[in-house]
């Protein structure tokens, strides 16, 4: 999977292509920190016809398009389990509209002709969204590849640890000896690479 951000530009009019493509471009070229691209399209089906889950970046789709509408676009990303940030951008916002994207899951909603720092703006939040999810997924992720790593006895005994109970009680709960208990709990914190049981108990968090 590439680290590389995208911008995937979905709109049916080429003047409006080329323009967001320009101040992405014109943006990043004063950021250097950034290593972002664009890539466009002209019809929601062509853009799903080549898009992976696994592309970092965000959607910026005009709503009103030939096909398959923007809010069409974002909803079947939904219903596809893609979480990629979506802005939409139209001439024809209302109310409505404005609600029924914003439930989908739009970062937001601008209306054309948006200002250079108003589209960029959208951009860099929806980018930095991306980002976040995707680390928070991925730290999910390993915390399930080590709970993945726990035999079943050790899995027990971390039920009860972060319940807080103490050894005693769960080697009566059990049926085991503490010292079996205290064996399964060094184990525990040795595979989940946790240096305390409130480290344990982040982890378990995360990882829901």
């Amino acid at each position: 999977m590439t680290t590389e951000q995208t911008v995937f530009v979905v709109d049916d009019e080429e003047v409006v292509l080329k323009s967001v493509e320009a101040v992405v471009k014109s943006v990043e070229a004063v950021v250097k920190s950034l290593e972002v691209q664009v890539k466009t399209f002209t019809s929601a089906e062509s853009f799903l016809a080549s898009y992976s889950a696994d592309q970092p970046g965000c959607l910026v789709t005009d709503l009103r398009m030939l096909g398959m509408s923007g809010i069409e676009l974002q909803e079947k990303l939904v219903a596809m389990g893609i979480k990629i940030p979506v802005i939409i951008i139209t001439a024809f916002a209302d109310v409505q509209i404005a609600v029924r994207a914003m439930r989908t899951g739009a970062v937001t909603l601008l209306e054309k002709p948006c200002r250079d720092q108003e589209l960029w703006e959208a951009v860099r939040n929806a980018l930095e969204l991306d980002r976040s999810t995707r680390e928070e997924d991925q730290r999910r992720s390993d915390v399930q590849s080590r709970m993945g790593n726990l035999s079943e006895g050790e899995r027990d005994v971390m039920e009860r640890m972060v319940e807080g109970k103490m050894n005693k009680v769960i080697a009566q709960e059990l049926s085991i000896s503490i010292r079996t208990v205290e064996t399964r709990r060094h184990n525990v914190l040795e595979k989940m690479r946790a240096d305390s049981l409130a480290d344990l108990v982040r982890l378990v968090v995360e990882s829901e």
